[in-house]
């Protein structure tokens, strides 16, 4: 069984209480500064900037670290400087001034560059090749769990208890977070000494291996197809509700809980199937299946279709997740992990900024049905550069049959 490893069951519980002081923290600071701004979209936008833009600025630079440091300490450190930061937030608050939030905001997601690239170092190091799909299966259920919670979560505390309690309760979720860590064994004794290379040779070295790696470089093309699609269609759902559904724009609450529980039912499906499919069927599967969704729902008017479609979307969107993170894992070495996932994480969040900027131009352009019409075609598109390691799979399968 799975939780039996005594590395996934630790840090999956780290991840349980990190995601709640996450959710906690983003809700309650959204919260307060719409109250404390009176809705000022400016400041509502800096939150999001904070919580994305250390992804472009840090997810590299992360990643380099992380290859070159000791994950289990690396993932200590990030959560007990969280955890200091949200204190000393905390003390600022106090004082009123408010705009310190965008701070503890920014550089949580600054040390959550340098603690996921960690925790999948230990899961390449630690647990079997084909247990690795049923792994990233829990990781992408967890997160849609609190995707569908965690706003509920948020929102509670805020609202019962005000920012200041807000604050302390992430806080202390980040310190129990980092003394569950402490559990883990201890780490082990690096193969080679990376400090005698300089920084920028290790970051260089990580890029000439995703070029010269064929499957990570097919990945990097999906990851910008996926990433635009995604993009695109990410502001339009709120004019889903408002000009297909004739609904207000408080419905919208409904068509995303919906598909954040079908996220979740779909992470328990994979997990179920991990060991019968493919991690390059599964992504082309969610692909595909994303593709179709999109156009009907861009096509809908009726309620109870656009909600079944967002349910199906729901539903296959972790085989996109939990099968690009299996064929990372299973196409780096080691040694490479940080640097791999910083190279493509940014590739995708990039492209999903330029569809966002995009969406908006394309739909007074043209119309809406034609912003989801051509997420479903980049969809297709990233689904079918996958054909390569189709190939791949299917030629090592017959050299073994010989």
């Amino acid at each position: 069984m799975l939780l039996n490893n005594p590395y996934v069951r630790t840090i999956i519980l780290s991840r349980v209480l990190l995601n709640l002081g996450i959710w906690v923290r983003n809700f309650a600071i959204l919260l307060y500064v719409t109250d404390i701004t009176n809705n000022d979209p400016w400041f509502v936008s800096l939150i999001s900037v904070a919580e994305f833009a250390p992804i472009f600025l840090f997810a590299f630079i992360g990643g380099t670290f992380a290859d070159r440091w000791q994950p289990k300490r690396t993932m200590i450190g990030a959560d007990v400087l969280s955890a200091v930061s949200v204190f000393l937030v905390l003390i600022a608050v106090h004082n009123n001034s408010w705009q310190a939030l965008l701070v503890v905001t920014l550089f949580s997601a600054i040390m959550s560059q340098f603690s996921q690239p960690s925790a999948m170092k230990l899961f390449k190091q630690h647990v079997p090749e084909h247990q690795l799909q049923s792994v990233m299966a829990i990781f992408q259920s967890l997160m849609a769990f609190f995707m569908v919670i965690g706003p509920i979560a948020g929102a509670f505390v805020y609202q019962k208890f005000g920012i200041e309690a807000s604050l302390i309760a992430t806080g202390v979720l980040f310190l129990g977070s980092a003394l569950i860590l402490a559990w883990l064994p201890r780490d082990q004794e690096k193969e080679s000494k990376s400090e005698q290379r300089s920084l920028l040779q290790e970051a260089i070295e990580g890029l000439r291996y995703v070029w010269n790696n064929r499957a990570l470089r097919t990945l990097a093309t999906t990851f910008a197809a996926a990433g635009l699609a995604a993009g695109l269609i990410q502001p339009m759902m709120l004019f889903v509700t408002i000009e297909n559904l004739g609904q207000d724009k408080s419905f919208l609450q409904w068509l995303l809980t919906a598909n954040g529980a079908a996220m979740l039912l779909g992470g328990g499906f994979v997990m179920v199937l991990a060991k019968r499919i493919s991690p390059q069927s599964l992504l082309a599967l969610g692909l595909t299946v994303s593709a179709l969704g999109n156009l009907g729902i861009g096509w809908s008017t009726s309620i109870l279709f656009t909600l079944l479609l967002q349910v199906v979307n729901g539903f296959f969107y972790p085989t996109i997740h939990i099968g690009i993170n299996t064929l990372i894992l299973k196409n780096t070495e080691n040694a490479y992990i940080g640097r791999v996932g910083g190279a493509l994480t940014p590739i995708f969040m990039g492209m999903m900024v330029i569809g966002m900027s995009l969406g908006g131009l394309l739909k007074n352009q043209f119309s809406l049905f034609t912003v989801f019409s051509a997420s479903a075609l980049l969809f297709l598109i990233g689904s079918a550069l996958l054909i390569p390691l189709f190939k791949k799979s299917r030629n090592a399968t017959n050299s073994l049959v010989q």
